[in-house]
């Protein structure tokens, strides 16, 4: 059995959010709603009676550093339970280590799928509960003609297969593809909107992420084609980007993700109230933030119910926890260590702020391998 070193004074969880990199907005709202969640379980008694105690190193902005800080939380700290990464390169670092200290780490961000490791919870997004549904709209409604822009990371390239996939499956096309280095130049830029200008897609599909995402728009309302009606849709543009943007900029973008701040119901009018409360209204609370917050509370009752502070007691446990999240009730499925989430289609309005516009009506599995997804009217099967 691998204990999860509680004290008794205390059970050290650790957090890895950078305040550098290239999504520091969103990761420091990640941040911040995991926090939140700590003071919830702590007020709640804790983990029968002992509190969970946030333990934070500064993270500089490369892979590197978000695994040498895992390193000192997990031997200098005491460490074996952690929340956050963002990126796929952070968090494809940060794993091998986890595993070699037989620590839990709780990954709160949509990704790219096809991973699995004994030591992670995956909370955000699966390719099915994002790209999927994304691709299904914008088909329907923005035409079959995609032009594909990322950042150059494996993130990218991996969602770009997958969309590419989609597309191709119900006759659309794919006619661009462009990686542009983090904090892209002006020059390089301005390159790929002339190749926009030249083959006039029906809408661009982007896995830019953080800062680049905001000049990526910049150049974009300066083409022929954003005149013409042309969008941006993406899985990764969030409200931390909206507010660095004004609605001419954003207004009738596309995004798919589980939650959104401006969805109503009870939990979620709650989880926004206690961030502004705790943190301020400054801080933009994105999807990633609400996967963060609800990740914390499903270790709280797995822990609590698995009786021991041990990896296997506590992932047993999880397998039957729930929890009445922001965006719906979720729960882990045991088989892929991803959760059932729900998926959801928002687009900006003329107030910078998402409108659902589609919504699925319960929780959807997590397929990560893509073995099996809806995709329109047909089920399609792949190897």
């Amino acid at each position: 059995m691998q204990p999860l070193n509680i004290h008794r004074e205390g059970w050290p969880v650790g957090l890895l959010f950078s305040r550098e990199s290239q999504t520091s907005a969103v990761e420091h709202a990640q941040a911040c709603a995991t926090l939140l969640a700590i003071d919830e379980v702590n007020a709640a008694g804790g983990i029968g009676g002992v509190p969970l105690v946030p333990r934070q190193l500064p993270i500089g902005p490369r892979p590197d550093d978000y695994r040498l800080a895992a390193e000192r939380l997990c031997d200098e700290h005491d460490v074996r339970v952690l929340f956050g990464t963002h990126m796929s390169n952070s968090r494809k670092a940060v794993l091998p280590l986890i595993e070699s200290r037989q620590a839990l780490l709780f990954y709160p961000t949509l990704y790219e799928g096809f991973e699995f490791s004994q030591n992670c919870i995956y909370t955000g997004a699966a390719p099915n509960q994002n790209s999927v549904p994304l691709a299904r709209h914008l088909l329907r409604h923005h035409g079959r003609r995609v032009f594909f822009i990322g950042n150059n990371y494996v993130f990218a390239h991996e969602s770009n297969r997958i969309m590419r996939d989609l597309f191709e499956q119900a006759a659309g096309s794919v006619v661009g593809e462009e990686y542009l280095p983090f904090h892209a130049s002006d020059e390089d830029l301005a390159t790929v909107m002339a190749m926009v200008e030249q083959l006039r897609p029906d809408f661009i599909y982007s896995t830019v992420v953080g800062s680049d995402t905001i000049r990526l728009h910049e150049a974009f309302a300066r083409t022929r084609v954003r005149a013409g009606g042309g969008v941006i849709a993406s899985l990764a543009t969030n409200e931390a980007d909206l507010a660095q943007m004004s609605a001419d900029l954003s207004e009738g973008f596309l995004a798919a993700a589980p939650w959104f701040a401006t969805l109503e119901n009870p939990e979620s009018r709650a989880f926004l109230q206690g961030m502004r409360a705790r943190f301020g209204a400054e801080v933009p609370v994105t999807s990633g933030a609400e996967a963060a917050y609800f990740q914390v509370h499903l270790f709280a009752r797995a822990a609590r119910d698995a009786g021991e502070a041990t990896l296997e007691g506590v992932l047993d446990r999880l397998g039957a926890a729930f929890f009445d999240a922001p965006e719906g009730r979720v729960r882990l499925d045991a088989a892929t260590h991803h959760t059932w989430l729900w998926p959801r289609i928002g687009r900006v309005n003329a107030k910078n702020a998402f409108d659902v516009i589609e919504a699925e009506k319960g929780p959807v599995k997590p397929e990560p391998y893509m073995v099996q997804h809806s995709f329109g009217d047909a089920m399609t099967d792949h190897a």
